[in-house]
């Protein structure tokens, strides 16, 4: 049986072995002429060429800045101390000499408690001393003249020492019943009022040590190896008011809840109208440091999770670098870890790694280090 090939079969066949010949070499010749020599290369040949084009990354080249850095504390203005003046003897107290507000000095007297039997226990001391003396000296005599023996003056002046001694324990007694001011302050609650039987140790009135005045802060841990006592600093007072001080103390211990150093911040001057307990900040500023700025959309994390930019090298290979986040300002973040010179990758550091080659292309809107 012979099978016959019709003229639509054939050329079907034809264009089919057309097409796929075209599809590989990329051009074909028609009425035999070839191509030019600058028609277009062949599919799989550019294919090749667009594989081993290179990744273009923008890129802005970093120089240090000095830039001067303050550390600021949030805290609250406190007294040096806080002085109850107490009694030292107990009675009932007569008179209170100062009342709240008042400013007290050092060794003031500010209360009496009635002296009561204690003039009477001073007088008898002192009669009992007058007739030890007269003992004495009577004695003295008798022995020059024989009637009286060593032994007998010994006794008369153990005696007398004992009389002494009693007449100034009366004294003092009797000096208890006024009080005076251990420290110089403000009298402030609380205090006794005038009739109240005050104990041994009792408070009379107690008094606010406004000289000096403390501001009292919290110091963070990133800042604690920057800040030390003997440094200066700004205070600044909710209520407007700005003065100046003198670190004295930093804690050796962080607080467990908050994770930052207590810091005690003397103020040069006691002012009589700076409180205790005002809300305030102080302000400490640090020598001037060598930095980098850049902007924040440049910084990259790396697998582990450290926080960095992406450099190029001299190879124009990609290269991680981490960085530390000094401070964070509207123009931008200030870091250190870098080199003068560096080319940090502005654009395109998402798309590419470390150890990549790239196409580096100047990014010409970048201004003194971020982003115009």
């Amino acid at each position: 049986m012979t099978f016959t090939i019709k003229g639509s079969h054939f050329a079907a066949v034809l264009i089919t072995a057309v097409i796929g010949i075209w599809m590989y070499y990329g051009d074909i010749e028609i009425g035999g002429q070839g191509a030019e020599a600058n028609d277009t290369k062949p599919i799989a040949e550019r294919n090749l060429e667009t594989s081993n084009d290179l990744f273009k990354v923008s890129y802005a080249v970093l120089n240090p800045k000095n830039r001067s850095r303050k550390v600021t504390l949030r805290g609250r203005t406190k007294e040096d101390a806080i002085v109850p003046v107490r009694a030292e003897t107990n009675g009932v107290l007569e008179q209170r000499l100062v009342n709240r507000g008042d400013f007290v000095e050092k060794d003031q007297l500010v209360c009496i408690i009635a002296r009561g039997a204690r003039v009477s226990s001073l007088e008898s001391a002192k009669a009992r001393l007058s007739q030890m003396e007269a003992d004495y000296a009577a004695n003295q005599k008798l022995i020059k003249k024989g009637f009286a023996t060593d032994a007998r003056l010994r006794q008369i002046r153990f005696d007398l020492n004992a009389a002494k001694a009693q007449v100034k324990l009366a004294e003092l007694e009797l000096s208890y019943t006024e009080i005076k001011a251990n420290a110089a302050g403000v009298v402030q609650d609380p205090i006794a009022e005038p009739g109240d039987v005050l104990a041994q140790g009792g408070a009379c009135i107690t008094l606010v040590d406004r000289d000096p005045m403390f501001f009292t802060g919290q110091l963070s841990e990133t800042d604690i190896n920057q800040v030390s006592t003997g440094m200066k600093a700004e205070v600044t007072l909710v209520t407007g008011i700005k003065t100046t001080g003198t670190i004295t103390y930093i804690a050796p211990s962080t607080d467990p809840q908050t994770r930052t150093f207590l810091t005690d911040i003397r103020l040069d001057k006691a002012q009589q109208n700076i409180q205790g307990g005002l809300t305030a900040s102080a302000s400490i500023e640090l020598a001037e440091t060598s930095a980098f700025r850049i902007s924040p959309s440049w910084l990259s994390l790396a697998e582990n999770g450290d926080l960095g930019v992406k450099i190029i090298d001299a190879e124009d290979k990609v290269k991680f670098t981490p960085v530390k986040i000094l401070s964070q300002t509207k123009n931008g973040f200030w870091i250190e870890g870098l080199n003068a010179g560096d080319r940090v990758i502005t654009m395109g550091q998402e798309y590419v790694i470390s150890g990549e080659q790239v196409d580096p292309v100047l990014d010409t809107r970048i201004i003194s280090g971020v982003q115009g």
